[in-house]
């Protein structure tokens, strides 16, 4: 069966945190559902960039996903408090699934109750509410995967990758990308 992962594009999302994930699964072969927040298809990010996603959050918010991705940027703000992501997110985990959130996105992990007891990583921006924030481009805790920002978004999406599909599934699309860390390692 093929893996399905959700990415939750929201106002104000940082593009680079979203289109790299959305691409590197898509070569993986991942299903990916990139869905909307709000009530329409179309999603403003944070520079100006008008996506379209596949569904609205709404209609896929009950559904299973090998993986759900939050990218981070200033419209997490408005996403502090939203109890139907908060739910999406607490199913995830209660279901033992994979979490990925960069940037600010983190800052859902808190509000949802998920970040105690894990090591984790986020924007710097978030220190005051994020201390135990680890000075990491990626962390990986077991089924929860953080990144610091728009910066490590490749590294991000690989390490997503290899949490669903193996390290040999990761380093291949690295090559492939010409990613020169992974190149380097020759």
């Amino acid at each position: 069966m093929k893996k399905r992962a959700l990415i939750l594009l929201h106002p104000g999302f940082e593009e680079m945190e979203a289109a790299a994930p959305i691409d590197l699964l898509d070569r993986a072969g991942a299903d990916v559902v990139q869905a909307s927040t709000v009530t329409s298809q179309r999603v403003e990010g944070r520079n100006g960039m008008t996506w379209e996603a596949t569904h609205l959050f709404a209609d896929v918010a009950g559904e299973p996903f090998d993986a759900v991705i939050l990218p981070g940027g200033p419209g997490i703000k408005k996403l502090r408090g939203r109890t139907d992501i908060i739910e999406c997110l607490q199913w995830q985990q209660k279901q033992e699934k994979l979490l990925a959130c960069i940037c600010a996105a983190p800052l859902m992990l808190l509000d949802a109750g998920l970040i105690e007891n894990i090591r984790y990583t986020a924007h710097p921006s978030t220190e005051g509410e994020l201390h135990a924030a680890e000075e990491a481009a990626v962390v990986v805790d077991g089924p929860i995967i953080t990144s610091q920002g728009a910066g490590t978004a490749t590294e991000f999406s690989l390490a997503i990758v290899e949490a669903l599909f193996g390290r040999d599934t990761a380093i291949e699309i690295a090559q492939a990308i010409c990613w020169s860390p992974v190149l380097n390692e020759k």
